[in-house]
């Protein structure tokens, strides 16, 4: 079976392609418009299709349109909320369902011409959601937890997942919402709903939970269901506008909701446990990118092992309603090996890029060592190399990088991005070093959990180390990343620390890079010492020099 999975209309449109029971290709569709979370300057129902990563997944697997034996699609309009929903209107959701309903296999046709002969499944929300974690982990069985915002007319799935099948146990329903307790804060906190949580989340840890009591009374659990009543962040502070100062009080509100979901998740957890008695679980939904969360319910919470989608967010349902679907139909579904789904380049296809450039550049027989002695020196590598990432994390393939022995290098790459000082970076280390420096859940290979940092190395890799003495690492294996390997035993040879820091690949407002114009083009508009991709080198001195002035440099 081939089948492609579409999110779309909503936020973060993907498309993925499995055959066979196997991920082939994922990919955001803001990869390709560089409109981050595919969000275009137009009313919310007006977001983009998924029309060039669509055509890419097949392009890449060297199929036509006519190969694709369904469509899976994350999203059931029959599910839609009416006047049973408090907050949305019938009259509201009628445009949608029409949108859904008929116009989908229209967008099809016109998007992939010759699809039309594939079946179209409408997958419910959080199942995809689901499915993309259950069919995705290393697991035969498991619980699974989904936490969002919103889908259908629900906000989450409680289930248990045995041999490939999804047992729905309970669910969230609207107006009640996790995910839209955090997008109201984000807003209220001067950021854009439903994309800039995680600054929220690198905000709480400045603050105090000085109102966490009254959250206790606002979010409520019973059971397997969870109650939202009485929400007004302006009871806490006045909103904040875009550049406006933090305060204090902004910090502490932060801080209050970010532990009080934690409690919800773990309360959440535990039900499930006890009614499943199952060792593990799987984990997505936008909450699920909560990496605070995740740590603590690892280390506090009942199973033995947390596993969470790396695109856990909508982006991802796109991979689990193709997993849903392929295996409805009897193919045998294979766990997600990596996040590296998307496009790469070849050495010969990025020469010829940088030769229409114009741009100064060197090949090297070992590009992991030269970058490796740039970050030795304190300089910040653009790192491109492999297939691009899925999912918002940068993970080796698309990746800033820098010496973490210096705390000005937070400094450093939060100017180079242009974004929030209070924003931390990641560690990136070997897998079988971690734990020499980091306590908690690993190996971590997704960047989905918070670690403690081990005192004697808070000063060693300061530039690593948020403010609450953690860190959101990934680890790195051998096998899966022999290059990114390479590069940290090198750092390791020169400076005595197995740690870089890594950060996307990208400035502020814009989708992570992804193709070669994309890294010479952030190479060119940021204050970046050394792009390495592929097996090219392009300093920055050289790159922007002009051609008399290297002459003369050469000749010295």
């Amino acid at each position: 079976m081939n089948v492609l999975g579409i999110n779309a209309v909503f936020h973060d449109s993907s498309a993925t392609l499995v055959r066979d029971g196997e991920i082939v290709a994922a990919a955001e569709e803001e990869r390709f418009t560089r409109r981050k979370h595919a969000k275009p300057c137009v009313p919310f129902s007006a977001w983009e299709l998924p029309v060039q990563s669509a055509r890419w997944a097949l392009e890449f697997a060297g199929l036509s349109p006519e190969d694709v034996d369904a469509v899976a699609y994350s999203y059931d309009p029959d599910l839609a909320p009416g006047d049973h929903a408090t907050d949305v209107t019938q009259d509201a959701w009628e445009p949608l369902r029409t949108l859904y309903a008929r116009r989908f296999p229209l967008f099809l046709k016109t998007a992939l011409p010759g699809i039309e002969g594939a079946r179209v499944e409408f997958v419910p929300h959080h199942v995809a959601h689901a499915a993309s974690a259950y069919l995705a982990a290393p697991f035969e069985r498991c619980a699974v937890l989904v936490l969002d915002g919103r889908g259908e007319s629900a906000s989450g799935l409680l289930g248990v997942a045995r041999g490939g099948d999804l047992e729905m146990l309970a669910s969230a329903s609207l107006p009640h919402s996790l995910g839209f307790v955090y997008e109201e804060l984000t807003e209220h906190l001067g950021f854009h709903r439903s994309s800039d949580e995680y600054k929220v989340m690198g905000l709480a840890g400045y603050g105090k939970p000085r109102y966490i009591e009254r959250f206790r009374e606002i979010v409520r659990v019973e059971g397997p269901q969870f109650f939202v009543d009485g929400l007004d962040y302006r009871q806490f502070v006045a909103p904040r506008r875009d550049g406006e100062a933090f305060s204090s009080e902004h910090a502490d509100l932060a801080c209050s909701v970010q532990q009080r979901l934690e409690e919800v998740v773990l309360e959440l957890a535990r039900w499930l446990h006890a009614q499943t008695g199952e060792r593990n679980i799987a984990m997505a939904g936008g909450v699920a990118l909560n990496c605070v969360a995740n740590a603590r319910l690892a280390a506090e919470g009942p199973f033995e092992r947390v596993w969470v989608q790396p695109a856990a967010g909508d982006a991802g349902t796109s991979l689990g309603a193709a997993l849903f679907v392929a295996r409805a139909d009897g193919d045998r579904v294979q766990p997600m090996r990596s996040a590296a789904l998307g496009r790469q380049w070849d050495d010969d296809a990025i020469e010829r890029w940088l030769q229409t450039a114009g741009i100064a550049y060197e090949r090297s027989s070992d590009i992991a060592k030269l970058v490796a002695q740039t970050i030795a020196d304190d300089g910040i590598v653009a790192w491109f190399q492999g297939r691009s990432e899925f999912g918002p994390r940068a993970l080796g393939h698309r990746s800033l990088l820098a010496n973490p022995r210096y705390a000005r290098n937070l400094e450093r790459l939060n100017d180079v991005k242009g974004r929030e000082q209070f924003r931390p970076v990641a560690p990136m280390v070997l897998e079988e070093r971690a734990g020499e420096i980091f306590i908690g859940a690993l190996p971590s290979p997704f960047m989905l959990f918070t670690h403690r940092v081990r005192e004697e190395w808070k000063e060693r890799i300061a530039a690593a180390v948020h403010v609450d003495g953690s860190a959101r690492i990934q680890t790195v294996n051998r096998e899966r990343e022999p290059l990114v390997a390479r590069m940290l035993d090198e750092v390791d040879r020169l400076t005595g620390t197995p740690v870089v820091i890594n950060t996307s690949l990208n400035t502020a407002g814009r989708p992570m890079v992804d193709d070669v114009r994309d890294a010479l083009e952030c190479f060119g508009s940021a204050p970046i010492d050394l792009l390495a991709i592929g097996s090219f080198a392009i300093r920055r001195w050289n790159a922007f020099a002009s051609r008399a002035e290297r002459t003369m440099v050469a000749a010295r």
